[in-house]
């Protein structure tokens, strides 16, 4: 192997390293953000809850409001079925009352339920409630680790960034520039190594990166030459061991 692929090779090391520290990096933030989505979340479903208890309170005050006013009518009702002076007055009072009493006995009934809702929504309520402290402590609990976890993982970016730079000073800038574009694509996976399978010539050979099969002008060349050549399949530089052996089929 040339001179040139030696160094590609080297600075190949640090890339992936530096591609699994940044990983590192995306997972501890992802999971403080996945967190906070879920404190969020019930933070939320408590307001609906806080607000479906105040709805339903409301709304039984107002019908407690209304049977106050319609008892009220009964009592009148009740005084003027004592002074009707004939049995059809009588009859037709007591009709009225009969239906007022019904109508309120529906809304006895309507007010209870209501005040049932709003024990059972504020159970709920207080369940979320529970359940977001609960999140929150585990929120800060995971912030505090995230914070260690970023220390540790800025100080090995740092020294990986300072090597980085040294190895890339051994690789010339055209082939510099290429395996800097295929890192970024390819997430600091650049190169491949050349498998060769077979008993005796003609081998197959296998790019090591997609396992897909390669010519074996490739194969020959980088036998001979330092030069740049490319997995026709998965664009990944390729190279070859010193002394390759081939492998059995």
């Amino acid at each position: 192997m040339g001179k040139t692929l030696e160094a590609m090779r080297a600075l190949q090391v640090i890339e992936r390293q530096l591609a699994d520290v940044r990983r590192q990096f995306s997972s501890s933030s992802a999971a403080v953000a996945v967190q906070q989505r879920r404190v969020d979340e019930l933070r939320q479903q408590f307001q609906l809850l806080h607000d479906e208890v105040l709805a339903h309170q409301k709304e039984a005050g107002a019908v407690e409001l209304e049977l106050k006013s319609r008892e009220e009518d009964v009592n009148k009702l009740r005084q003027t079925l004592n002074s009707t002076k004939t049995n059809k007055e009588y009859a037709a009072v007591l009709t009225q009352l009969n239906t007022l009493k019904a109508d309120n006995s529906k809304l006895e009934d309507k007010a209870l339920k209501l005040m049932q809702e709003v024990d059972q929504v504020r159970t709920e309520t207080e369940e979320v409630e529970d359940q977001i402290a609960q999140a929150e402590k585990s929120l800060e609990q995971i912030r505090q680790t995230s914070a260690e976890e970023t220390t540790r993982l800025q100080a090995m970016l740092d020294d990986l960034q300072t090597r980085r730079k040294s190895a890339a000073e051994a690789v010339p800038s055209k082939p510099l520039g290429v395996f800097d574009r295929i890192a970024a694509i390819r997430d600091g996976d650049v190169m491949a190594k050349i498998e060769v399978v077979g008993r005796k010539p003609p081998y197959q050979y296998i790019c090591g990166g997609c396992n897909m099969s390669i010519t074996a002008e490739h194969a020959n060349a980088l036998r001979t030459r330092d030069e740049i050549r490319f997995c026709d399949c998965c664009g990944r530089i390729l190279y070859m061991e010193k002394e390759t052996s081939p492998q059995k089929a």
